[in-house]
């Protein structure tokens, strides 16, 4: 299924993207993961590929990146987990990476291989819309979309070009700051996503800052999807096994799911 697809058939409702980084908690075991979040209730994936210098991430991630990255994770590798986890799940996948990776492989041989995983869309955390040409003309060619990104502090010239570039979805900043978890509502979001509806009708996807169902039934009522991804690779780095690893993502992603349906 496509993002597309996937946006149109939740008609009535928010959609459910969690986030896992490829290596985690081990890279034998990323998929089993996958497999877990999409059988309770996942919509879609935004796959994560460790980087070094990995400027939105917060603490959390930031450890599961160098634990992936010391473990032998590379880009090539994710993009192989990647295509696994659209041939296991069937679910549309977003490739959350950085520039440099991207550059050290080639713009156009990166996104050759993305389109080749099977994933609908990529995410580069770092890459301004107004530098975002050439990967998105090199992406299209390859049938992929390159999501853009809105903050609460975009301009509305800013916002303008994000809207008319985001395909398939804008991801929304729901709170300001690095990824990780937050206490409260995310109280700015609401304004970001009138500004983005009045825009354009692409999908608006919110994270940052979602941690858990009440935050994720809020982020529900103000966009089209919801992106939770710190308070699950949380669980992964304190599960004592694979199997409790699995365990618990399930369980949070069950809860995220009821939450983002209500």
């Amino acid at each position: 299924m496509t993002f597309g697809e996937t946006f149109t058939a939740a008609t009535d409702r928010a959609v459910l993207f969690p986030y896992m980084m490829c290596g985690l908690p081990v890279a034998a075991a990323t998929l089993d993961l996958f497999v877990a979040m999409a059988d309770a209730g996942a919509d879609g994936f935004e796959v994560g590929i460790p980087y070094a210098d990995p400027l939105m991430d917060g603490p959390v991630i930031q450890e599961a990146g160098m634990k992936a990255l010391a473990a032998g994770m590379t880009l090539a590798k994710g993009l192989e987990t990647t295509a696994a986890v659209a041939s296991a799940t069937g679910l549309p996948c977003a490739v959350m990476t950085y520039v440099n990776p991207v550059l050290a492989m080639g713009i156009t041989e990166f996104s050759v291989r993305v389109g080749e995983a099977g994933a609908g869309a990529v995410i580069i955390a770092d890459l301004p819309v107004d530098e975002s040409a050439p990967f998105v003309a090199a992406l299209e060619g390859a049938g992929v979309g390159l999501v853009q990104f809105a903050a609460p502090t975009t301009t509305d010239a800013r916002l303008d070009q994000v809207v008319a570039k985001a395909n398939p979805f804008v991801y929304g900043i729901a709170e300001m700051g690095v990824t990780g978890e937050r206490d409260g509502s995310t109280s700015r979001a609401a304004e970001l996503s009138r500004r983005v509806r009045s825009r354009s009708e692409v999908p608006l996807v919110l994270g940052v800052g979602i941690s858990g169902p009440e935050s994720a039934k809020e982020a529900a009522g103000l966009a089209d999807g919801v992106i939770v991804g710190t308070a699950l690779v949380r669980r992964v780095l304190e599960a004592p096994t694979i199997g409790a690893a699995c365990e618990a993502v399930a369980e949070l992603v069950t809860d995220l799911a009821v939450a983002v349906r209500e």
